[in-house]
């Protein structure tokens, strides 16, 4: 099976302005999601709308494809640039989030071998209350019931497993891909703005797994400063899985 990571990013944000070019610790966001991801030692594509995203990374080797701008989503960009590109199992890794392990991505791809899709989710906390971060409550299987910007699920008393937040990054199987981005966005999609319910509401099972790496995305200046104080640690961690 043809294995590829595809980083979608676009230029225009709605909270920080020119996102993928915001620095942390000098070096653009989307150069760091860029090495990390080939730091797992598999292929990775850039799906971008802008050439300034592109001469970012443009010294690394990653394949680049250019998108409309204005295509309605990320998965929609990781769909339109595989095209005319052959992979069967493919990671839409978010182009803000920074952090990445190695150990995640292959348990990724391995859970495709029994999913149509997989994604992560980490135990937070703080995350329980706030909209900014969508939860997700699991079947005993661990396949997802929902995601949701709400507190799920309601606690009236502490649980090993509850709370979970829901880490945005998506393992497909290639037809299933290519099949959703041609369904009209579903209700609870667009009342949640969230659109793994679309999926959901076709009767397609999401695999999650859980993860006790940190994770976090970077949509607000303050977000930048969290990540920057979490790199050290990181980058310590993910040393070892550097590219020969």
């Amino acid at each position: 099976m043809k294995r590829l990571i595809v980083i979608p990013s676009r230029l225009n944000s709605t909270r920080l302005r020119e996102k993928p070019l915001c620095l942390i610790k000098g070096k653009p966001l989307i150069r760091w999601v860029v090495e990390g991801c080939l730091r797992t030692g598999g292929d990775v594509l850039l799906a971008t709308d802008n050439e300034r995203i592109a001469e970012a990374v443009r010294d690394l080797p990653v394949k680049v494809v250019f998108t409309p701008s204005d295509l309605p989503s990320g998965t929609d960009r990781v769909a339109y640039a595989l095209r005319d590109i052959e992979a069967d199992f493919v990671i839409n890794y978010q182009g803000d989030e920074p952090f990445v392990y190695k150990e995640d991505v292959e348990r990724l791809f391995l859970a495709l071998e029994d999913f149509p899709v997989a994604t992560l989710a980490i135990q937070d906390p703080e995350a329980y209350q706030s909209p900014a971060c969508v939860k997700v409550v699991l079947d005993k299987d661990h396949t997802a019931l929902y995601f949701s910007r709400s507190p799920i699920p309601y606690m009236r008393e502490p649980s090993e497993l509850y709370p979970l937040k829901h880490v945005g990054i998506y393992a497909f199987r290639r037809e299933i891909l290519m099949e959703f981005v041609k369904w009209e966005p579903s209700t609870l999609e667009k009342l949640e703005s969230l659109e793994q319910l679309r999926l959901l509401e076709r009767g397609v099972k999401i695999k999650v797994l859980l993860s006790s790496n940190y994770y976090h995305g970077v949509d607000t200046e303050e977000d930048i400063k969290l990540v920057e104080e979490k790199l050290i640690s990181y980058l310590s961690h993910t040393a070892p899985s550097s590219r020969d």
